[in-house]
């Protein structure tokens, strides 16, 4: 009864667009992990592009993430529900025809662009159509939800997006089984499009909430924030140098399916993706406890410490189980860290420019997608065959490099 009157409450805290804001992100991220837990393998398999899936499975994320701050004009000149409609649609078009390339009916339209040059230009649509989706939910969250209640209302929002990461790949592993992988981004498709009739129908455009003072952005705004953020080469360099865990982390998508299939012949690889995201889970408060008294900077270097390890522990062992280890082990050095980064970002900006600047957190997200793809194809085709521990060995390496770098950087501008 007491769970039941909790239930209760926590609906009636937040309004209707929340939830089905809400509830649109949960199979939204559905599709976009079940479409990224394959992608690579796909490109490289189905499709035939071997020596560039990674670079342009990195693309496809980079601009996803590169672009929301943008994409966020859009949101404030149309509204959220056109915008989100419109995302949906892309989506639905986009991964249909990203799939189509996998397909014999597609044959004789893929060849009329040819592979490289058809995959490159529905990668670039689908991914300019997702990257509004950001911008649309979260700005959802934000402006239904009062000062008390906003912190519970995004960490519903995390943990729904933790949730889509981690049941989409299990979902494309059962259609990749059952019908072909070039299925997994028909199912996308189909997603999208139901995504997109379920906004049509129910979603209604948020009425902020009374006293939430919203500020309409311009495109001549947002570069003019850009040319400030840019200017402070400082933040940049701590934003390229944080990048470096990125890096580590699109592995996980880029390189693991083809280890876990070629070198641990274990070909449901979609299972091994999920681990990160479920520990994510279940970790994420236990660790934001443990180091809630560490400076960010400290609880930062920790767990990109551990993270950077994490490969080591996969590259020496070898095996199914010490790869499942060693991505939990990633995990947990996500969980140390990702709290912490935005706080520590908010202390490198101007006290009358933290929100300018937060809006530009993301960058190294997008940077390191755009870098992963190009390192997973270089290791990948230089150590697959030869030598696959040296692959999670630079890797580590990659990763510790990168810890050093952002020690150096803390020493010498003495941030806390």
């Amino acid at each position: 009864m007491q769970l039941a009157n909790r239930l209760l409450t926590l609906r009636d805290r937040f309004s209707a667009s929340f939830w089905i804001a809400n509830t649109l992100e949960l199979f939204e991220r559905l599709a976009f992990y079940g479409t990224k837990a394959v992608l690579v393998v796909f490109l490289a398999e189905r499709v035939g592009l071997h020596d560039d899936a990674g670079k342009l499975t990195g693309l496809f994320s980079g601009v996803i993430y590169a672009l929301p701050i943008v994409a966020g004009v859009l949101v404030d000149r149309y509204g959220f529900r056109k915008t989100l409609m419109a995302c949906f649609a892309i989506f639905s078009i986009g991964y249909f025809l990203i799939g189509l390339a996998g397909m014999e009916w597609g044959e004789s339209l893929v060849g009329i662009f040819g592979k490289h040059t058809y995959v490159l230009i529905v990668l670039l649509l689908t991914a300019v159509g997702g990257s509004l989706i950001k911008p649309c939910i979260v700005g959802t969250v934000a402006n239904t939800t009062t000062e008390d209640v906003r912190a519970l209302g995004f960490s519903i929002y995390y943990s729904l997006v933790n949730f889509g990461g981690a049941i989409g790949p299990m979902l494309a592993m059962i259609i990749r089984e059952d019908l072909g992988i070039e299925y997994v981004l028909m199912m996308s498709s189909f997603t999208s499009f139901c995504l997109f009739l379920g906004t049509w129908w129910f979603f209604r455009e948020p009425v902020p909430i009374a006293g939430i003072a919203t500020v309409k952005r311009t495109f001549a705004g947002v570069f003019r924030d850009m040319i400030l953020v840019f200017q402070n080469a400082k933040f940049i360099l701590f934003l390229v140098i944080f990048s470096g865990f990125w890096i580590m982390f699109w592995q996980i998508f880029y390189l693991l399916p083809f280890y876990a299939t070629k070198v641990l012949n274990f070909e449901r690889f979609e299972i091994l993706e999920t681990v990160d995201a479920w520990c994510i889970i279940f970790f994420s408060v236990f660790m934001a406890a443990v180091f809630k008294k560490w400076k960010p900077f400290t609880a930062m270097t920790i767990g990109f410490l551990i993270a950077s390890c994490s490969w080591l522990l996969i590259g020496g062992l070898g095996t199914t189980l010490a790869t499942i280890l060693g991505v939990a082990m990633f995990a947990i050095g996500e969980a140390t860290q990702a709290p912490r980064f935005y706080e520590y970002v908010s202390s490198l900006a101007p006290s009358e420019q933290v929100g300018t600047y937060m809006g530009f957190a993301f960058l190294p997200v997008a940077i390191g997608s755009f870098g992963a793809g190009a390192v997973s194809d270089w290791l990948r085709l230089s150590y697959m065959e030869a030598n696959p521990s040296m692959m999670w060995f630079v890797l580590s390496g990659i990763g510790i490099t990168t810890t050093l770098l952002m020690m150096v950087y803390h020493r010498i501008y003495n941030k806390s």
